[in-house]
């Protein structure tokens, strides 16, 4: 079974992502920075005070489209306004997205904020805005052993991806949606772009739940990012004997983040 993890940058790229979607044959696909609007479907402007974007407004459409195989599960962190290419302004959802292959058992399904709660803004806030976890059991066909995978997309703050009491507090929060979700025997993963440096307290907090990073120190952003500190996305199991293999794929450039591709 072949677990995918992308921050998709809200469509920035969106040829090349479209393009590489179909190809790397996920049948769990957990997408971050995924956007989704009911009243326009194309390209638009971000503002939150520190940032401006050129995006996709309805971004879960763009890719439910190349993924016809594909069950979508979207959750929503917040919402607020975007600007089209006529200066109209629309209602943006902001969350995750989890795709599961049809054919593969869903037998599970949970999401829960792990920092704040859901938020309707009137302009974006260039931080404290909320964050969840979603989480889908699924049955291997293969094994058919049960596999839980959480993933999310910890919090940013200006002062950096260094440990503070609201990441401590939503490593907790992390945890106990792992315990919540997670069956005796079964396989455990774990992925998103955390948002967190590899030597973070955030680690020892899902260790706990039996998790252990594969990621480490690898270079998990693009050349499209262009700071120093290389650290962002992670991918954590609670069976390091269950990975066939694990790859931080480099090539292509799909976003500012590079994908993490999991097979189990």
């Amino acid at each position: 079974m072949r677990v995918v993890s992308l921050n998709a940058w809200c469509g920035v790229e969106l040829d090349a992502l479209l393009a590489w979607l179909p190809a790397v044959g996920a049948d769990v696909l957990c997408l971050q920075e995924v956007t989704s609007s009911a009243t326009h479907h194309g390209w638009v402007t971000y503002a939150d005070g520190d940032r401006t974007l050129r995006q996709r407004s309805d971004l879960l459409a763009d890719v439910h489209a190349v993924l016809p195989g594909h069950e979508a599960h979207f959750v929503t962190f917040d919402t607020g306004p975007v600007v089209d290419e006529d200066g109209t302004r629309h209602r943006q959802l902001f969350g995750q997205a989890v795709f599961v292959r049809h054919g593969l058992p869903v037998v599970g399904l949970h999401a829960e904020h792990v920092v704040g709660g859901f938020a309707a803004h009137d302009e974006w806030p260039p931080e404290g805005r909320p964050r969840l976890a979603q989480a889908v059991r699924v049955v291997d066909p293969d094994g058919g052993r049960p596999v839980v995978v959480v993933h999310t997309h910890g919090v940013r703050e200006r002062s950096g991806k260094g440990d503070t009491d609201l990441r401590r507090s939503q490593a907790q929060r992390i945890a106990e949606v792992v315990e919540r979700v997670r069956r005796p025997g079964d396989l455990g993963v774990l992925v998103g772009d955390l948002n967190l440096l590899p030597d973070s307290e955030t680690f020892a907090v899902l260790a706990g739940t039996g998790l252990r990073d594969l990621v480490g120190t690898a270079d998990t952003r693009t050349h499209l990012y262009p700071r120093a500190v290389r650290h962002a996305s992670y991918a954590l199991v609670s069976d390091v004997d269950a990975v066939r293999r694990f790859e931080v794929v480099a090539d292509p450039v799909v976003s500012d983040h590079r994908p993490l591709v999991l097979d189990l």
